[in-house]
């Protein structure tokens, strides 16, 4: 049976946001329950591969509730987090405000507007850093959207993609997919009343070419310093490349890992 949500072609922006529309009031809690807490330690890797500087300007592409947008709004960037889907972004500014509330001394908070990520409401070489955490593999096009994620980052600016990946180690993969097959629609069911919510999940991770095929695609693109990263044995995955300068390649050394 084909997912409810998953429909390629041009309804799959539509059903992709009636499916966010009906978890974001639950989209933490079950993001904590699925990944048994672990989906903050990857944010987190995220954000110090990104090697973020005060001062900088950063988009966070599909940043949901904003758990990206806001680590590195603590690290001193001026961060806009850009998302399609509205109920998700009221629950970010709803946090954003309760932080505020809570400490007014607090370093600015993002910017959280509505968007599409295939076609960012920016101009050319406006942002040091741009990344996108559990989106690429929701777009119509994640093509497009990677191009988008090139085109909005300064010379020199660091692309990050952080998502589900396919393990290559056949019996690991096997025993993942087989959580994400019969376990996740399982949360969807208990809390979103929707077992095909999270069962969305496995059946847009099998449409997607995984770390691998964003990693071919940031080499087409051209992009340079390009890095695969994967967790967990390739369950997770992050990528990292970086704009080329107009001159020269920023020096590709000392990452993080």
């Amino acid at each position: 049976m084909v997912n409810k949500y998953y429909q390629p072609g041009d309804e799959r922006a539509k059903k992709v946001g009636d499916l966010f529309a009906s978890i974001a009031p639950r989209y933490d809690l079950i993001n904590d329950l699925q990944s048994f807490g672990l989906h903050r330690a990857w944010k987190r890797r995220l954000v110090r591969l990104a090697r973020p500087l005060p001062g900088e300007r950063a988009l966070d592409l599909c940043c949901g509730t904003g758990d990206i947008a806001f680590a590195l709004a603590r690290s001193g960037l001026d961060v806009v987090g850009l998302d399609f889907s509205e109920p998700m972004l009221a629950v970010a500014r709803a946090r954003s405000k309760a932080s505020r509330d809570a400490r007014p001394d607090s370093p600015p908070a993002p910017e959280f507007i509505q968007g599409d990520a295939q076609q960012i409401p920016f101009p050319d070489n406006q942002f040091d850093l741009v990344t996108i955490g559990y989106g690429l593999r929701n777009l119509a096009s994640w093509e497009a959207g990677l191009m988008e994620m090139k085109r909005v980052a300064k010379p020199g600016g660091r692309l990050l993609v952080l998502d589900f990946g396919k393990p290559e180690n056949a019996l690991w993969r096997a025993l993942y997919f087989s959580y994400l097959r019969w376990m996740l629609p399982i949360f969807g069911k208990l809390f979103c009343h929707d077992w095909q919510a999270y069962a969305y999940i496995f059946e847009s991770l099998m449409n997607y070419p995984a770390q691998k095929g964003v990693a071919a695609k940031m080499e087409k693109l051209n992009l340079a310093d390009i890095r695969m990263l994967n967790l967990m044995g390739g369950v997770m995955s992050i990528n990292f490349g970086r704009k080329s300068r107009a001159a020269s390649l920023q020096d590709s050394t000392n990452l993080p890992r």
